[in-house]
């Protein structure tokens, strides 16, 4: 399963369970491991893509190939749950129609710290429910809340995309239900 992730240094926090104090940008960063979910043992891809305007081009060259993206969003940043709408899925749907997409709120731990809103005055928590909306709106398959920094939920992001990826894909559905049938003998 390959994995582009919008999520900062996944390598440090998913595999070792540690957050890094350090931000260095970069156009994109990649690391692969094994991990198991649901018994079934999967080569997981993690291709980790830099959001800033100057990568605009170079960002989708890490698009080919993916079996499934998360896209994230801060759950602390009105501007950054908009971008999901105004910018992220018209790039996605361009580039890579048809691949699945988690959609994953980030920095849930201080969206629940009441003194981080105390020190930012005018900073607007991003709800579950405008969350699971949004998922709705966008056609996501799966909407995860997760804290880098603590660790909620990190692992189940991951493995709601491997999920995705190994579940059989659903029969569409007819759209004309009074079709009549033919049968020749």
């Amino acid at each position: 399963i390959l994995i582009n992730v919008t999520f900062w240094s996944p390598r440090k926090w998913y595999t070792n369970n540690t957050f890094p104090t350090d931000y260095v940008p970069t156009v994109f960063d990649n690391f692969s491991t094994s991990v198991s979910v649901d018994g079934n043992t999967v080569n997981l891809g993690l291709w980790d893509t830099a959001g800033q305007e100057d990568y605009n081009r170079l960002r989708p060259l890490s698009y080919r190939g993916a079996d499934v993206f998360l896209l994230a969003f801060s759950l602390i940043s009105k501007a950054s749950f908009e971008n999901v709408i105004k910018k992220w899925i018209l790039e996605l749907r361009h580039y890579a129609q048809g691949v699945p997409i988690i959609l994953v709120g980030i920095k849930l731990d201080l969206r629940d710290d009441k003194q981080f809103f105390l020190d930012h005055p005018g900073v607007v928590a991003i709800t579950t429910a405008f969350g699971e909306e949004l998922q709705k709106q966008i056609g996501a398959a799966a909407y995860v809340e997760c804290s880098a920094k603590t660790q909620q939920n990190v692992k189940a992001v991951f493995n709601a995309a491997i999920r995705v990826v190994l579940q059989p894909p659903r029969p569409k559905k007819k759209k004309n239900s009074h079709q009549k049938n033919c049968i020749v003998m």
